[in-house]
């Protein structure tokens, strides 16, 4: 009896220590220099510069000759979106683009809001700074960086934005948002050397928030936005006063997983499987490789060879869009993939998806966007972030048709203070842009929630 009880103190005493040595760590990193050759002498130049998005008929004239040029090739009947973008529909997303769409009125979009510049780590970084027009007495705006992620960009928060910097709801908490572009993608100066990863975009992005004079924040993050918010977490779990994602593929697959995944479909309870989990994690070898496989090419390319395909991507608008608004049907939901159409404009409007097409072209970003798959992959499955978990307050909005679907258990291996986990009505893996009321509801139910427990 004293011999199971010494065992029982000794084994609980060793997971209390694993659990705090858990709680201590902290991702560590270095300052870096990704502008081209060695660092200036002397320190780093802090000056925020003002920034408008901008046009002009030479630019305009040379995208309306390479479309004008573009070789249609037919595709196979009965194939919709299966082989990839329709040909036949792609014709005519064309058609709307050289003849209909306003980019001239896409850009004034654009600059509804406050950009700005300023150069971290010998790179120009872009931002939106959005400020509220109205604080309630007595309360201050909560600061908020949002970070997208591929092949998306700072606009799908454009219908975010005013949601929570000016929402309609007196209790709604009024929120300071950043948005930043992450270096190589849209107007954010891409790295000139190897090596700029997720982690490296998270020190960025703590000196960003550092310079605009945040002691605090919160972060939002989904797709590549949300490993980026995760490192700055892990980083700085000081700072970030809670990180919410809408994305949360496992990082270092456990046993809990592992055990999971097999026995989930018999015993969901026990893992607290809802009937969404059992619906979209199974038949495993269908829901979790095989359509893995069947959206995960892309990957392959960029996380080895970006330049080869990216220099064809960068010279050809068609091509360009083909690419990126293939991955808007398809992420959007899986469905789409049988429809003519792609259902592109079911969740979202032609205007909106070519202007993200148009940031990529108009800043020549693609190949630098691409890299950073290889940046992130090339260095093997085992980064220090990735054995790390996170203690920061969680936030998890879980919508239904994500790429990859991810329980509650778990988020929760990663994510150990995990304060909200919501099943969504609708949405899928671009989620601000898709449903930004919904996006909206989940980030202030959640850090409603955190704020009422720091006050306590």
């Amino acid at each position: 009896m004293f011999t199971e009880l010494l065992v029982c103190l000794l084994i609980g005493g060793l997971i209390c220590f694993l659990v705090q040595r858990s709680r201590k760590q902290v991702l560590k990193t270095e300052d870096g220099w990704w502008g081209p050759g060695a660092p200036p002498d002397g320190g780093e130049d802090v000056t925020i510069y003002p920034f408008k998005v901008s046009t002009n008929d030479k630019e305009l004239e040379d995208l309306y000759t390479r479309i004008d040029q573009t070789r249609p090739v037919p595709s196979l009947e009965d194939s919709q979106f299966n082989y990839g973008f329709n040909s036949q529909y792609l014709q005519k997303v064309v058609s709307y683009w050289r003849h209909d769409f306003d980019w001239r009125g896409q850009v004034d979009k654009l600059n509804q809001y406050s950009h700005f510049k300023t150069n971290i780590e010998g790179v120009n970084i872009h931002y939106l700074h959005v400020k509220p027009k109205k604080v309630p007495v007595g309360s201050a705006a909560i600061p908020l960086i949002m970070v997208h992620g591929w092949p998306g960009s700072f606009y799908e928060f454009y219908g975010l934005i005013p949601l929570l910097t000016e929402p309609t709801e007196p209790h709604d908490l009024v929120f300071e948002v950043v948005c930043p572009s992450i270096p190589g993608y849209g107007f954010s100066e891409a790295p000139h050397k190897k090596g700029f990863d997720s982690v490296c975009a998270a020190h960025i992005f703590h000196k960003l928030m550092q310079r605009l004079g945040f002691q605090q924040f919160y972060a939002h993050g989904g797709d590549w936005g949300w490993l980026v918010t995760t490192n700055m977490a892990q980083l700085q779990p000081k700072t970030v006063r809670g990180l919410h994602v809408n994305f949360a593929p496992p990082s270092k697959p456990g046993l809990p997983m592992a055990l999971s995944i097999m026995l989930g479909n018999r015993f969901p309870k026990l893992f607290g499987f809802t009937d969404m989990d059992v619906q979209r994690l199974y038949p495993c070898m269908d829901k979790l490789v095989v359509e893995s496989i069947k959206e995960s090419g892309y990957m392959h390319i960029q996380a080895t060879k970006p330049d080869t395909v990216g220099r064809g991507l960068n010279d050809s608008p068609v091509g360009l869009a083909a690419y990126i608004l293939e991955k808007f049907s398809t992420w959007t939901s899986r469905d789409f993939r049988n429809l003519e159409d792609g259902g592109l404009t079911r969740k979202f409007s032609l205007d909106d998806l070519l202007t993200n097409v148009m940031i990529y072209w108009t800043s020549g970003c693609i190949v630098s966007s691409m890299r950073f798959y290889k940046e992130n992959f090339g260095k093997g499955l085992n980064a220090p972030h990735s054995k790390m978990t996170v203690f920061v307050p969680t936030g998890f909005a879980c919508f239904p048709n994500e790429l990859m679907h991810t329980p509650k258990l778990w988020v929760k291996q990663k994510y150990r203070n995990l304060v909200t986990f919501t099943p969504m009505a609708r949405g899928g893996h671009f989620a601000a842009m898709e449903e930004p009321q919904l996006m909206a509801e989940d980030i202030q139910k959640f850090i409603k929630l955190v704020e009422k427990k720091k006050q306590q």
